[in-house]
C-alpha cells in the first residue's frame, strides 16, 4: 500500500508550512490538504520541494468555510462564484503539480427544488471538468455522510456514480472515503467492488471517531487485502484525525509509505 498523508488533519501540533518536513520525517512522499489558500502557491511549491514531497489533491475553494458553506456548486444563485472558485483551484493545481482536485457540492438550498440544484450540480461540474482536462486534472466528487455535515446534497453513494455517468467524462472520478461509506451504507468491500471503475482517490479514517485505522470498527486488514487482491495501485489518503500524537497514530501501518 501507498499512503498520502492529509497534512489538513494530520500534523496540527505545528503550523501548516511545517508540516511538510513532519511528513518528510515520517517517512511520507506524497500529501494532500483540503484547502491550500491561506498560503501564496510559490510558498507552497517551496516546502514541497525542500521536503522531496508530491501534492496529489487538493479541493476546491469551498465558499465562505465559516459562514456555513460547503462548496458552491449545487447553488443556482451562485454560479459566478463557482467558477471564480474552478479558476482559483487551477491556479494552485497547475502551479502544485496536483493531479486531482475535489469539488465539494454544498448544503441544499433552502426551499430550492432537488431537480433545479441537480442541474446545476451537473452543469458545474461539466464546467469544472472540462477547464481541469485542459490540465490533466482529474475532478473528483465525494458522497460525504449528513451526521457529521448536516443538509449535505452529495451523500449518497449510488447517486455519485449516476452523476457521474450522466457526465460522462473520463476525467471525472469518485473520491470512495471509507469513513463515510461506512457512516452511510456500509458494506464497504462491495460497495469498493461495484464502483472501482469509477474511482479516482481513497481516503481513509476509521469510525467512529474519524482517528486512525485500529480505534474503531473498521477492519482495516480486511480492507486493504482486497485491495492488494484486486491490484489496486493508487495512493491511499490518510484523512484522518490522530487519536494522540500525530508520530504515534502510525502504528497500524508498515513503513513503506
Amino acid at each position: 500500500m501507498r499512503y498520502s498523508i492529509n497534512l489538513s488533519t494530520i500534523f496540527t501540533e505545528v503550523p501548516f508550512l511545517e508540516r511538510f518536513q513532519k511528513a518528510r520525517e515520517a517517512g511520507f512522499k506524497y500529501v494532500e490538504c483540503q484547502f491550500p489558500y491561506d498560503y501564496p502557491p510559490e510558498q507552497i511549491q517551496e516546502v514541497l520541494a525542500e521536503n522531496h514531497l508530491s501534492l496529489e489533491l487538493i479541493n476546491l475553494p469551498p465558499g465562505d468555510w465559516s459562514g456555513g458553506d460547503r462548496g458552491l456548486a449545487v447553488d443556482p444563485r451562485r454560479v459566478n462564484e463557482f467558477k471564480a472558485s474552478v479558476e482559483k483551484g487551477l491556479t494552485y493545481g497547475v502551479a502544485l503539480k496536483v493531479k486531482k482536485i475535489h469539488c465539494m457540492a454544498g448544503i441544499l438550498p433552502e426551499g430550492m427544488e432537488q431537480k433545479t440544484v441537480r442541474e446545476t450540480y451537473i452543469e458545474n461540474l461539466t464546467y469544472a471538468a472540462e477547464k481541469l482536462d485542459e490540465h490533466g486534472i482529474t475532478l473528483l466528487i465525494e458522497p460525504i455522510n449528513t451526521f457529521d455535515m448536516p443538509g449535505y446534497f452529495l451523500s449518497n453513494l449510488h447517486e455519485a456514480a449516476k452523476i457521474i455517468a450522466e457526465i460522462g467524462r473520463p476525467n471525472v472520478k469518485l473520491q470512495y472515503d471509507f469513513y463515510h461509506i461506512q457512516r452511510i451504507h456500509g458494506n464497504l468491500i462491495a460497495n469498493f467492488k461495484k464502483y472501482s471503475h469509477s474511482i479516482g482517490h481513497i481516503q481513509i479514517a476509521d469510525v467512529p471517531g474519524r482517528h486512525q485505522p485500529g480505534t474503531g470498527e473498521i477492519h482495516y486488514e480486511n480492507i486493504f487485502r482486497s485491495l492488494q487482491d484486486d491490484g489496486f495501485k493508487g495512493l491511499i489518503g490518510l484523512e484522518y484525525t490522530p487519536k494522540g500524537s500525530s508520530e504515534d497514530s502510525f502504528t497500524w501501518m508498515r513503513r513503506d509509505c
